[in-house]
């Protein structure tokens, strides 16, 4: 459907200039002279490469119809994940270069939305937190204060992370998939 360029938000998929666009971020600029214009960020869903884009009120892209469904992830063979719709038992093979670095959490059998356009997989997205377990982890600095400092540590997935003084290991915490970070301790 068309859409115009005043109208494109974040998250949506749009075909622009024979390319198969996912929209990050929108910022509508209103400068002192001249006409408004949307500020478009948005990545190659194939090619992984960014762009940013300019749209006109009057310029017209093609917002693409994306279907999404949840499907269980099973294994991966080298950079091809495979995943599996629950209802039909179908099975879909992605490239890691799709599930970016998150795929580093992903756990036998976790439920992740996978978005298709006309069959094809174009994006993937996980859970916003995950559960690991600290493998490695320095020894805290007497004097520390829990307050303001942070010490590395290695979970068992291999993700490094920053964790407060009291974490130790053996502890499992829930991490921020998006940005790595420590959020809480996991509750047993």
């Amino acid at each position: 459907m068309k859409i115009y360029g005043n109208e494109i938000r974040a998250g949506y998929i749009i075909e622009y200039e024979g390319r198969i666009w996912s929209v990050l971020k929108h910022n509508i600029v209103q400068p002192g002279k001249g006409g408004a214009f949307n500020q478009i960020e948005m990545r190659d869903i194939k090619g992984g490469t960014k762009s940013n884009q300019k749209f006109r009120s009057d310029e017209t892209v093609e917002r693409l119809r994306v279907d999404s469904k949840e499907l269980q992830y099973l294994f991966h063979d080298g950079d091809q994940y495979t995943f599996m719709d629950q209802e039909s038992f179908e099975q879909v093979a992605v490239n890691r270069d799709m599930i970016g670095e998150a795929a580093d959490f992903l756990t036998d059998n976790m439920i992740v939305t996978i978005d298709f356009i006309e069959g094809q997989p174009v994006g993937i997205h996980l859970p916003q937190t995950a559960v690991g377990t600290v493998v490695e982890a320095d020894a805290v600095v007497k004097g520390q204060t829990a307050a303001s400092s942070y010490k590395p540590a290695v979970l068992d997935n291999g993700v490094r992370v920053m964790v407060p003084p009291f974490v130790g290991i053996g502890t499992k915490i829930v991490v921020n998939i998006a940005e790595r970070t420590y959020v809480e301790r996991a509750k047993d």
